[in-house]
């Protein structure tokens, strides 16, 4: 070993390991550094639990050769018999370090191992990682030296490994409130409020193109339904919607019991409108497919329904920022353009359409339109031309009515 090395590597670390901006940059360069102070490294892999609504942690893995592979896993991993069987989840389950050299009897216990022999591994050390609030990660070291580690390698990866783990957690936070952000606001909102956007009245105007849904039926549904079968089915037909805007470009702002607000952003110049309106209008169709396809079966009544959903679709300008009192803010937006959008899904409802479009953004692009007619908007001093998509039946309700 080389300790000036290892002192070069700790402080490299304790600096924020600025020439690896990655995370899997900042373990490959690690994991490199610590072998050429040395340490006769094979295999390196970390595991860190995270904070996702669909993720239960990431696996960092490097080989000499393949440098950083990233993998994640999701919740049924903690009841997974390969991960039970395992040596980390002694060091997740105990907190404790498992150390095994794979000649001797006792590794037979572990099934990962076998391929670890078949590699020519050695020996094998996994290492709890403990951030500052007691949460326990996990680390394995493996080495193909004959004899396995000795006493003065492992001396040394104990001791940089308290730094490492500082690191890690703080990338790890940062990751994770960016992931919390764009579960909880968005992706564009985001990014807005970690890069600092979070006074009061910070606002800026944006173009988009305003998607606004609504469950039809929704009151009557809840009204005699227990809550977990109306939270169940609200997931169900957000799975509809959701996947198919994010897929197309838009971000979802909000959502409002049955409601789903979304938009799609235009470019300043307006270059990319129609474009941006293809998009909304592709995702607005998978949606309704899919949403059609959507069956709820109650069980008490031995009955099956079928959802029905409202669409408005609109274009204009928003205004998009931080709205709220006090120190409790929303980032969303408002204006004109979304109130619209609000008042052409209730005519939607009316025409019993799935489908409508504002005169604005039925004519930024090309589409199998039909005029539905004008229509008096409350709260505007001039009537809207509606219109909806041609293969889509619906009633023909006199605009007056």
């Amino acid at each position: 070993m080389l300790p000036d090395k290892l002192g070069e590597i700790t402080d490299w670390l304790s600096d924020g390991a600025r020439s690896a901006p990655t995370p899997s940059g900042m373990m490959a360069e690690c994991c490199e550094r610590l072998v050429a102070a040395g340490l006769p490294l094979y295999r390196v892999g970390v595991f860190i639990r995270t904070l996702h609504p669909e993720i239960f942690g990431r696996n960092f893995i490097w080989r000499p050769d393949t440098g950083v592979v990233m993998t994640s896993v999701d919740f049924d991993i903690q009841s997974a018999p390969e991960f039970l069987a395992s040596p980390l989840a002694l060091v997740f389950l105990e907190g404790i370090e498992v150390r095994s050299r794979l000649d001797e009897p006792s590794s037979k216990s572990f099934p990962f191992f076998d391929d670890m022999r078949a590699e020519g591994v050695t020996d094998y050390i996994a290492l709890p990682l403990t951030f500052v609030d007691n949460m326990l990660h996990a680390s394995s070291w493996t080495t193909k030296q004959p004899g396995g580690f000795t006493d003065e390698q492992i001396a040394a990866l104990k001791t940089v490994l308290p730094t490492l783990a500082r690191l890690i957690e703080v990338i790890g936070m940062r990751r994770i409130t960016m992931t919390l952000l764009d579960t909880y606001v968005g992706n564009r909102a985001g990014g807005r409020i970690l890069g600092g956007q979070i006074r009061r009245g910070h606002t800026e105007t944006m173009r988009a193109a305003i998607w606004l849904s609504d469950l039809r039926g929704f009151t009557a549904l809840s009204d005699r339904l227990p809550p977990e079968s109306v939270v169940e089915i609200l997931n169900h037909y957000f799975d509809c919607q959701v996947p198919a805007i994010l897929k197309h470009g838009g971000e979802v702002l909000k959502f409002m019991g049955d409601g789903l607000l979304a938009v799609f952003p235009i470019a300043e110049d307006d270059a990319d409108r129609s474009t941006v309106c293809s998009h909304a209008l592709e995702a607005a169709r998978e949606a309704s497919a899919a949403v059609e396809a959507l069956r709820w079966s109650d069980r008490v009544a031995g009955t099956e329904e079928r959802f029905r959903f409202g669409l408005a679709l609109h274009v204009g300008k928003v205004l998009y920022g931080n709205i709220g009192g006090g120190n409790r803010l929303d980032f969303t937006c408002i204006g004109p353009a979304v109130n619209l959008a609000a008042r052409l899904e209730k005519i939607a409802g009316n025409l019993q359409r799935t489908i409508v479009a504002s005169e604005a953004f039925a004519g930024a692009i090309e589409a199998d339109w039909t005029a539905l007619g004008e229509f008096p908007i409350a709260g505007f001093a001039k009537a809207e031309r509606v219109y909806g998509l041609a293969d889509e039946s619906g009633s023909r309700i006199s605009p007056s009515s």
